[in-house]
C-alpha cells in the first residue's frame, strides 16, 4: 500500500496522464547527476527546486574523491573539473597517519580540491543540455502515490516559481538533510548530534602547513586545513570547551586560538572571506525507497564532515540509481520491482559505512582523554605501519573499494568496481559514456550468457586491447561489474 504526504485524502489521479517521467526534488549535485542522467536517457524530467537560480562561490563541499571522479569521466565531466581543481596525493592525519592516495589504482588518484559550485555548473550545463525542465523558486507542498504514478503540488517560494500539480511516474527526494519529500512520505531520520558547534573559515595563510590535507588535534580541540590551490585555505575547527549555538557569530580570532591549541600553530590565518558555524548528525533513513518515491543524497543519510564523503556518496547514490530507473521507465527489466529495490539493497549499507567510518574519524579527533588519545596513537600507528590495512582505508575512503553484493554462486568479480580497462575500442569509462552495459570480451568471442542476454538496456560490445587476454566482462552503466567468466 502506497504511503503518501496526504494518506487522509484519498488520490483522484489514478490513470491520469503523467505530465513528466521523474520529478526530482533538489537542484544539488545528487539531483543535478541523476536528473541529467535521465534526461540522457531519452526520459521526461523536471526538476524541482526552491532556491532561485543563481551561482555561488561559497560552499561546504570541498572534495572529489576519486571514485566520483571515475563516475564523473562516464560522464564526460572529469577531465574539465579536474583541469581547474588541485589534486591532493597525501591526506594527513592527527600527525602522524599519512595516506597516500597516489597508490590508488586509478586514472585520478588524488582528491580533487574544487568547490562545490564548480561540480554543480557542470553537471547543470549536462542536465540542461540533455533538456531537463528546471522550476527554480518552486517547493514542493504535497505528494500522493497511487499504482501508477506520483502527483506533487508545486507552490512558488520565490518571484518566478510554479504553482499547480505535476504528475509523474515516480519522484527522487535530494532535497537535502532537511528534505520535504522523506517528510511528507513519512520516512523517520533517526541518529543524533555527533558534534555541535563547528567553524569553518575559507582564509589566507602565512604559513601553511603543507599540500597536504591536515586534520591535527589535542584534547579538547582539533583543526582541519586543506588548500584549495589558488591561495585561499578551507579551515574547520572544534572547540570542546566552547560549545555555541549555530547562529552564533564566527570570530577569526575564536578559530586561531583552535588552531594553536590543536596543532600548536594558527597558520598566520588572515583575510577571512566567509566564516560559519553547523553542527554535524549521523542519521540515515530506514529505506531509500517507498514505493515510486525514492531518497537519494543528504535526504536519506547525513554524517560527520570527515573524510570530505558527503557530495561524494550523494553522486554514486545518484549514479546507481538513474540506471535502474531509466530501465524501469522503458521497460526493460523483466523484475522492474527487483531492480529498483537493488537501490536500497547497494546502497543503504555503503551510507551505513560512510556513516560509520566518517563517525570514526571525528571521534579520534575529538579525543579527549589520555585513554582515548592513547587508543588514537594505537590506531593510527596500526593503519600507518600495515600496508593491507591503509590501503583498504584510502580504498575506502576514495570510494574505490565501494562494491556490492553478489548473487551466491556469482562469479568473485560480480558486484566489484570496474577498473579503466584498455578495450580496443577506447577506454572502458569512455565508452560508459554511452550510458549502457558494456560487454568486454575476446575479439571473435560473443557469449550467449543468459546473464548478458537479459541484461535491462542496451548492451554496447568491446574487445580487450591485448590480443592474448581471455574472459568476459558485463559491466553496468554504473561502472560495476555485472557478470564476469574466466
Amino acid at each position: 500500500m502506497s504511503r503518501t504526504g496526504t494518506a487522509d485524502q484519498p488520490s483522484t489521479d489514478v490513470g491520469a496522464q503523467t505530465d513528466t517521467d521523474v520529478v526530482v526534488v533538489g537542484a544539488g549535485p545528487t539531483g543535478l547527476l541523476l536528473a541529467g542522467d535521465l534526461a540522457t536517457a531519452g526520459l521526461r524530467v523536471t526538476l524541482v527546486e526552491r532556491r532561485p537560480r543563481t551561482t555561488g562561490n561559497l560552499t561546504r563541499a570541498f572534495g572529489v574523491h576519486a571514485r566520483t571522479l571515475e563516475l564523473l569521466d562516464a560522464r564526460g565531466l572529469a577531465d574539465e573539473l579536474v583541469a581547474g581543481g588541485t589534486a591532493l596525493t597525501r591526506l594527513r592525519l592527527f600527525g602522524r597517519l599519512t595516506l597516500d592516495l597516489s597508490r590508488l589504482r586509478s586514472r585520478f588518484p588524488y582528491l580533487l580540491i574544487t568547490p562545490q559550485y564548480e561540480v554543480e555548473r557542470l553537471l547543470e550545463r549536462r542536465a540542461r543540455t540533455a533538456g531537463v525542465d528546471f522550476r527554480h523558486d518552486t517547493a514542493l507542498r504535497a505528494l500522493r502515490q497511487d499504482a501508477e504514478g506520483v502527483t506533487a503540488e508545486l507552490a512558488p517560494s520565490g518571484d518566478v516559481g510554479t504553482a499547480g500539480r505535476l504528475r509523474a511516474r515516480y519522484l527522487v527526494g535530494a532535497d537535502g538533510v532537511r528534505s520535504t519529500v522523506r517528510e511528507l512520505v513519512g520516512l523517520p531520520f533517526p541518529g543524533r548530534s555527533v558534534v555541535r558547534s563547528l567553524v569553518l573559515a575559507d582564509v589566507r595563510l602565512t604559513r601553511p602547513p603543507g599540500d597536504t590535507l591536515t586534520v591535527d588535534g589535542a584534547g579538547d580541540a582539533f583543526v582541519f586545513v586543506a588548500p584549495f590551490g589558488d591561495g585561499w585555505y578551507r579551515v574547520m575547527g572544534w572547540d570542546r570547551r566552547r560549545p555555541m549555538p549555530d547562529d552564533a557569530p564566527v570570530d577569526l580570532d575564536e578559530i586561531r586560538d583552535i588552531a594553536r591549541r590543536a596543532c600548536g600553530s594558527d597558520f598566520g590565518m588572515h583575510d577571512a572571506r566567509w566564516t560559519s558555524r553547523f553542527h554535524s548528525d549521523e542519521r540515515q533513513v530506514p529505506t531509500y525507497r517507498v514505493d515510486r518515491v525514492l531518497l537519494a543524497g543528504d535526504a536519506a543519510h547525513v554524517h560527520s564532515p570527515a573524510g570530505g564523503q558527503g557530495m561524494n556518496t550523494g553522486l554514486q547514490d545518484a549514479a546507481n540509481l538513474s540506471w535502474k530507473l531509466a530501465a524501469v521507465l522503458r521497460a526493460d527489466p523483466s523484475n522492474p520491482e527487483e531492480l529498483l529495490d537493488s537501490y536500497h539493497a547497494e546502497r543503504h549499507p555503503v551510507g551505513t559505512a560512510v556513516v560509520r567510518g566518517s563517525g570514526a574519524i571525528i571521534r579520534l579527533a575529538m579525543a579527549g582523554t589520555p585513554l582515548r588519545r592513547t587508543a588514537r596513537t594505537a590506531v593510527t600507528g596500526l593503519v600507518t605501519t600495515v600496508r593491507p590495512l591503509s590501503a583498504r582505508v584510502t580504498d575506502m575512503l576514495s570510494g574505490i573499494g565501494v562494491s556490492y553484493a553478489a548473487a551466491r554462486g556469482a562469479h568473485p568479480l560480480a558486484g566489484r568496481r570496474a577498473p579503466d580497462l584498455a578495450l580496443a575500442e577506447g577506454r572502458l569509462y569512455e565508452l560508459l559514456r554511452e550510458g549502457a552495459f558494456v560487454l568486454v570480451t575476446p575479439r571473435g568471442d560473443h557469449p550467449a550468457s543468459p546473464e548478458v542476454t537479459a541484461a535491462p538496456g542496451r548492451v554496447v560490445r568491446a574487445t580487450w586491447a591485448h590480443p592474448d587476454r581471455h574472459g568476459a566482462l558485463l559491466v553496468r552503466p554504473d561502472g560495476y561489474i555485472a557478470w564476469a567468466r574466466d
